[in-house]
């Protein structure tokens, strides 16, 4: 059965995670580069020139590997497009076919029969540099046959080449067509199945770069709406978005809580509500307060009394920012859908929490039954779902991700408060919806089972809370 295109921002992700589970990113370049090797040989003539352009990057080092093999049947030429390369593995193939190097310079396109385009993969942003438009134009000039490795090099600028073929690797990326990638080969080079399915630290790689000249909130401003009959919930949340990244957190709460949720940390920043709970009288505050900030963060403690609710379904109907929607703000927004017309961001209910927000109870045995019902959920809501439970369930409506990293032992309380703030703060970090609840879901897990292996079932929810800087250390780039 066909694979469904993917992303190409998910390439990366493939990578780290394959790795993660034990496939090494050289075995991926070596069956890359031999998959290409393969192609050429079944379509060539014994008196055939090969000339292979490469890039500096892993593009580059699976045409490397192409080179290689092809060498052993066919007459071929490498020609590196510059001099330096940037991987450690593609430089260690470009040695192995020291031999086959010519210089670029001296490339004249119709010399050859088939030349293999392995200069730029699917991380380029805009149009391609120096030194490739000219290479591109010569390919495209050249009336030879081209086959692109993975996507054509410059895809999907109007700069690229424009191959016979392309030999893409493991699935199409979105946006590959006929007309973009001639004819398109999938070539199977052994990423493990879980390395899609599951939640990996390869999904950090969606998370944007901070830049170096950041200022105070440019990592985030996370508004958290919680509290009332509960106060560990709100602080829970505001340190987890704290600690996964983002820059300040505030914490809306009623006034009997404020006291003690200031007192559980003097990083995140307590404001008063008049009153016991959540009530109207505060909408029109906590809307225009929502107007400086990058993400709302609603419902951790704030409890099911109907003008709460009704608090909520406001707030959330009037607000123009991403949400992550928890605890009882779910059926809050289960009971007046309609609030979250238009709205983007995540929703994190458990089994009986999806009930109040679709009318559905999610199946408990079967998981492809799960994850439909879950995408389906996400597909109308129009926003991503993130449905925790022994396996999580993540979609936004297209895609579906799971995630089994965690224990048995963060069934404590706070531990879906810990996981709310995470993704307010990587939201804030403006990822995407759907890439802040997979990042958030392993972080969550990776730090709840590293203090399970120092404290086992006496885990509490604020020791997952100061592993979380440790899961990010080890996994972010």
């Amino acid at each position: 059965m066909a694979r469904p295109a993917i992303p190409s921002e998910e390439v990366k992700v493939l990578d780290i995670n394959a790795s993660y589970l034990g496939v090494r990113t050289i075995a991926l370049m070596e069956r890359a580069g031999q998959s290409v090797a393969r192609y050429i040989l079944s379509i060539s003539k014994p008196d055939w020139k090969v000339a292979v352009v490469c890039g500096k990057g892993n593009n580059g080092g699976d045409g490397f590997v192409a080179a290689r093999h092809i060498a052993q049947s066919l007459h071929t030429d490498v020609f590196p497009a510059e001099s330096e390369i940037s991987s450690d593995i593609a430089r260690y193939n470009l040695e192995l076919v020291k031999d086959l190097v010519k210089q670029t310079q001296s490339f004249e396109p119709k010399r050859y029969d088939v030349i293999v385009d392995a200069m730029l993969g699917v991380g380029i942003q805009g149009r391609p540099h120096d030194p490739y438009p000219k290479l591109i134009r010569a390919l495209n000039e050249s009336k030879r046959m081209v086959v692109s490795v993975d996507v054509p090099s410059g895809w999907p600028s109007d700069l690229q080449v424009r191959p016979e073929v392309t030999l893409t690797l493991h699935a199409p990326k979105v946006g590959m067509t006929k007309h973009n990638s001639g004819k398109i080969v999938v070539e199977d080079i052994g990423i493990p199945p879980e390395a899609e399915l599951y939640c990996g630290p390869g999904d950090f790689s969606l998370l944007p770069k901070r830049k170096k000249d950041a200022h105070k909130g440019d990592a985030g401003r996370v508004l958290v709406i919680g509290g009332g009959p509960y106060t560990g919930a709100p602080a829970f949340t505001g340190m987890a978005a704290m600690r996964s990244g983002a820059d300040l957190a505030f914490v809306f709460t009623p006034e009997p809580t404020a006291l003690p949720v200031s007192i559980y940390s003097p990083n995140i920043i307590v404001r008063a509500l008049d009153g016991e709970i959540l009530m109207t009288d505060h909408v029109a505050q906590l809307v225009a307060f929502s107007a400086g900030v990058d993400v709302i963060a609603i419902g951790p403690g704030l409890g099911n009394d109907p003008e709460t609710i009704q608090s909520v379904q406001e707030i959330v109907r009037r607000s123009d920012k991403p949400l992550v929607i928890d605890a009882d703000a779910i059926g809050a927004c289960g009971a007046r859908p309609s609030v979250l017309r238009g709205k983007t961001g995540v929703i994190t209910p458990h089994a009986g929490e999806f009930k109040k927000l679709t009318g559905k109870t999610p199946p408990t045995d079967d998981l492809t039954k799960r994850s439909a019902a879950v995408k389906e959920a996400a597909g109308k809501l129009g926003m991503t779902i993130l449905l925790k439970g022994p396996t999580d369930v993540i979609s936004d409506g297209t895609y579906v991700k799971h995630n089994r990293v965690h224990n048995e032992a963060m069934t404590v309380g706070g531990t879906g408060d810990v996981l709310t703030g995470i993704v307010a703060g990587l939201l804030g970090q403006k990822a995407s919806p759907f890439a802040a609840a997979r990042m958030g879901a392993f972080t969550c897990g990776l730090a709840g089972n590293l203090v399970f292996e120092e404290k086992s079932y006496g885990l509490l929810a604020t020791d997952i809370i100061e592993k979380i800087p440790l899961v990010l250390r080890r996994h972010l780039s």
